[in-house]
């Protein structure tokens, strides 16, 4: 049914996000330590990473 089709898609998307989200930071040397030493910093690259996640999800995953 389609409530079946988008309750996946919508797991689908969730677990890509985070995924995601996850590799970047550990490729861009996102760490802990950075977050307790400069957070505004931090924030500001995970904001970064966070949106352009979802701008892969979207593309890749929702609107195609």
């Amino acid at each position: 049914t389609l409530y079946d089709y988008l309750l996946q898609l919508n797991r689908d998307a969730e677990e890509t996000f985070s995924e995601l989200v996850t590799r970047m930071a550990i490729q861009e040397g996102i760490t802990e330590q950075l977050k307790a030493e400069n957070q505004m910093e931090w924030v500001g690259r995970m904001n970064n990473i966070r949106n352009r996640a979802t701008e892969i999800v979207n593309n890749e995953i929702i609107y195609i």
